[in-house]
């Protein structure tokens, strides 16, 4: 997605709970947050509209509670577990600016919201995951204003998009995860001139054999004036902060009053100037471009993404690379997600080598693909279509619903270099006409909106039920994602018959940490991988779940949460998590030998290989650390070892290594016995 001016991002403090202070990044520097105490109702009898709870003078406002926005009336205590509308109110002070447009932007509600200005019905969304806005400026007055929203979670009935089943099966209506409700991401109000930029896209495309990229953007423009403009654009790339001489040629189109315009461009950046965006290496650049007035920024990288020959291929390069599902969940926040949470699941996440993934089956905060990018991670992303019925993807009303949250999601996240797919649902009954059609018509539709992605769904239906590629709608993809719980070998090798081309990712796999107990779950890795690590044609792995989550789904346990994770709620660790970080390393290390010498000055020496099987890719500058040596590792192929010698001082039994990528995160420890 697009932001104004510059890469910076406003930190605004915006929630408290039982931990505190929370802070949440908005990616438009100009952005005016509407952020902190707001005044809040719950409505289960529906009675908020005939009431008129919007307007400035409700009778008993002296009876609304006080929260604090970002907010998830789900994990409030005071709300705990409710479905069904809830209202939000804030007053604002404004001072009205001549010639300008003010828009209300809401990063993410669950699920259907409604929003008044000053008395007036401002507009509503529906969908919980993804980004909306509103222009507000005839609205807006002098003095105190009043923003109220109500906001209805009650995705428990069919007709939503995730929402529940229209089977009629017995305690299987509901979708796998937690309806958390609210105003969940930030709210915020930015400025912009008459004539300015909705919306950038980037695509930056590199001639693997030239050296050369080209990159194509498209921005789409607002004309709010009362007379056709045709404005001046120009454009600035930089890298590492510096402008590199490209000269992006476009051709600015007439905007009719009152109407939206798109404005295309196209350049060639030289060898000289290509720096490529890989896992370990994630070069990024950023556009800046100036609209009349107005001005609009995104970072991007140059990177070549392709299947081919059952492999998937990042810069011209096979890789095979594992993965971890990760549920937006967290004890007292529910579905809100500060800056510090983001952070810390994706270090986790990265360190336990989860690296390419279907995230979940939404889109989560912006933030966390934002670290994607500049350290490196592959990305599948999800638009709601969680296990619909036959009859549900054949209805009408669902399928718009689906594609504009699709459209939402992808005109988000499209300028990510970490995001490499999209993902048209989940577990959807794809042997059935209805699920052939769905899933033909959605990718046609979703490249529509972006060509530039790869295309794939999360099946449950191949392990062992298709005899023929046209009995299942995988004939579709790009690629093949299985979700696999049982008879792996067997499964993977009948979808690999299915579809010999294409290349698999195990969107789903794991056992719950009770299935018997954590050691149980842990050597259930290591026994998977052996089966894994056979199958070239097995690009990817991505465990359910990195991180356990609450549920109503059958099979719950009883305090709530369904114990899938590497991780517990609080990110604790268990056992798995070690093991999942030592089994998708793609280094290993292994002790040749140890010398000893006068006064504590030993030698050992270690192999260092770079995996040729799975996970598999090139091992760069990769460093390893003791407590008295930092080594800069060879740089190795897969299947290649080299052997080091590290100085050790002292006389201790073990020394404990540390290896770690070239984006400072941890790849493997481990503790080498000294004997």
């Amino acid at each position: 997605m697009k932001y104004k001016f510059q890469t910076l991002f406003l930190i605004i403090v915006c929630w408290a709970s039982h931990c505190g202070f929370a802070q949440f990044k908005i990616r438009e520097p100009n952005a005016i947050p509407l952020h902190g105490e707001w005044l809040f109702a719950l409505d289960p009898a529906e009675m908020g509209v005939k009431g008129k709870w919007f307007m400035d003078k409700v009778a008993q406002s002296n009876r609304l509670d006080k929260v604090t926005v970002p907010h998830c009336f789900s994990s409030d205590p005071r709300f705990e577990h409710y479905t069904g509308t809830a209202w939000y109110r804030k007053t604002f002070a404004w001072k009205p600016i001549t010639g300008k447009r003010v828009i209300l932007h809401f990063d993410a509600a669950y699920y259907k919201t409604h929003v008044w200005l000053n008395n007036e019905k401002v507009g509503e969304h529906e969908g919980g995951y993804t980004p909306f806005s509103f222009d507000v400026t005839d609205l807006l007055k002098d003095g105190d204003n009043l923003l109220a929203v109500s906001v209805n979670n009650d995705t428990w009935k069919p007709g939503t998009v995730p929402g529940a089943k229209d089977n009629g099966n017995i305690n299987d209506p509901f979708m796998g995860w937690l309806n958390y409700g609210g105003l969940v991401r930030p709210v915020y109000l930015t400025i912009e001139p008459e004539v300015y930029a909705e919306n950038l896209k980037l695509g930056a495309l590199p001639d693997l054999a030239k050296g050369t990229a080209t990159l194509k953007t498209k921005i789409r423009i607002r004309n709010a004036s009362k007379s056709a403009v045709s404005p001046k654009i120009s454009y600035n790339v930089l890298f590492n902060g510096k402008t590199i001489p490209v000269n992006l040629k476009g051709k600015s189109e007439s905007i009719p009053a009152g109407q939206t315009g798109l404005v295309n461009a196209e350049a060639t950046l030289n060898a000289a100037q290509v720096k490529l965006w890989d896992l370990d290496d994630p070069q990024l650049y950023q556009l800046k471009v100036a609209v009349g007035e107005d001005s609009i920024a995104s970072n991007f990288g140059i990177r070549k993404v392709e299947v081919k020959n059952a492999q998937l291929f990042l810069n011209g390069k096979s890789i095979r690379v594992g993965g971890g599902n990760r549920v937006v969940d967290y004890p007292g926040l529910g579905s809100v997600e500060p800056d510090w949470l983001i952070e810390k699941d994706f270090k986790l996440m990265k360190e336990a080598g989860m690296e390419f993934q279907r995230l979940t089956h939404y889109t989560p905060s912006e933030y966390f693909y934002d670290l994607a990018d500049k350290y490196g991670m592959l990305i599948v992303t999800e638009a709601g279509n969680w296990q619909l019925t036959p009859n549900q993807m054949d209805n009408d009303s669902i399928r718009k619903k689906f594609r504009s949250q699709f459209t939402e999601m992808a005109e988000r996240d499209w300028n990510h270099p970490s995001v490499i797919a999209y993902s048209v649902g989940n577990e959807y009954q794809s042997t059935t006409p209805s699920g052939q059609k769905w899933t033909k018509d959605m990718i046609e539709f979703a490249r529509q909106t972006d060509p530039t992605r790869l295309y794939t769904f999360a099946t449950m239906l191949l392990n062992t039920l298709p005899k023929k590629p046209e009995d299942e709608a995988s004939q579709y993809v790009d690629f093949v994602s299985t979700n696999t719980y049982g008879n792996h070998a067997k499964a993977l090798d009948h979808i690999h018959t299915l579809y010999p081309d294409k290349p698999i990712l195990v969107s789903e796999w794991g056992v719950r940490a009770d299935a018997k107990d954590e050691a149980f779950q842990a050597q259930h890795i290591t026994d998977l991988m052996v089966e894994f690590r056979k199958r070239p044609y097995v690009v990817g792995t991505s465990w359910w779940t990195y991180n356990d989550y609450q549920s109503r789904h059958h099979g719950t346990n009883a305090n709530g949460y369904r114990p899938w994770g590497i991780v517990g709620p609080d990110r604790a660790f268990r056992k798995a998590y070690g093991i999942h970080q030592k089994e998708y390393s793609p280094v290993t290390v292994e002790k040749v030998g140890f010398k000893t010498g006068g006064q504590g000055q030993h030698t050992l020496t270690l192999k260092i290989t770079a995996r040729g099987d799975f996970p598999a890719r090139s091992v760069k500058k990769y460093i390893l650390k003791t407590n008295h040596t930092t080594i800069t590792l060879p740089d190795l192929n897969p299947g290649e070892s080299k052997e080091i010698d590290i100085p050790v001082q002292g006389f201790d039994q073990h020394l404990h290594i540390n290896i770690s990528k070239p984006t400072g995160f941890t790849a493997i420890e481990a503790d080498i016995e000294l004997k």
